[in-house]
């Protein structure tokens, strides 16, 4: 069921205002411009790169070492700049592209199909397998442990 004209000049009201008063929180909900900023930083960090391996290997072909060894040095040290900011606009990148935790994205439940499974880890919420021995699962290794040790003090071996 479509939504009435008076819903649709509601929606857009309640829209306007959320851009008006917090413009990052709805372009983080829309999504589009931060990742459409984060790609291009990450080209351009990759553009940067390659001229940091131009001016590494640059350093390296000059025939006055001192000269040769400060542009090779620099050269080096805009790679290392570059790769920084290409890797952090990249993780933003794909933050901004995951859909909020507890959310129902079908992407989450299937591996196979491009998306990743979340696991919710931790000491306490462990999961348990059986060990290839035959025998069951003991507890975690520090209860084995615990055991074995209790086990040889009262059978004296120690």
């Amino acid at each position: 069921m479509p939504l009435s004209e008076e819903e649709l000049r509601l929606l857009e009201q309640m829209e306007r205002a959320l851009v008006e008063e917090d413009p990052k929180f709805a372009s983080t909900l829309r999504g589009t411009s931060l990742r459409r900023s984060a790609r291009r930083r990450a080209i351009a960090a990759g553009v940067v790169f390659v001229l940091g391996i131009a001016l590494l290997m640059g350093g390296v072909m000059i025939a006055n070492h001192k000269v040769g060894f400060t542009i090779g040095i620099a050269g080096f040290v805009v790679m290392l700049a570059s790769a920084t900011v290409a890797l952090t606009s990249m993780r933003s990148q794909h933050t901004a592209a995951a859909p909020p935790p507890g959310s129902d994205d079908p992407r989450l439940h299937h591996p196979s199909r491009g998306g990743f499974q979340v696991i919710d880890g931790g000491r306490t919420s462990r999961l348990r397998r059986p060990r290839r021995g035959g025998r069951g699962s003991a507890g975690t290794f520090m209860e084995r442990m615990e055991e074995r040790w209790r086990r040889r003090r009262e059978q004296g071996g120690f």
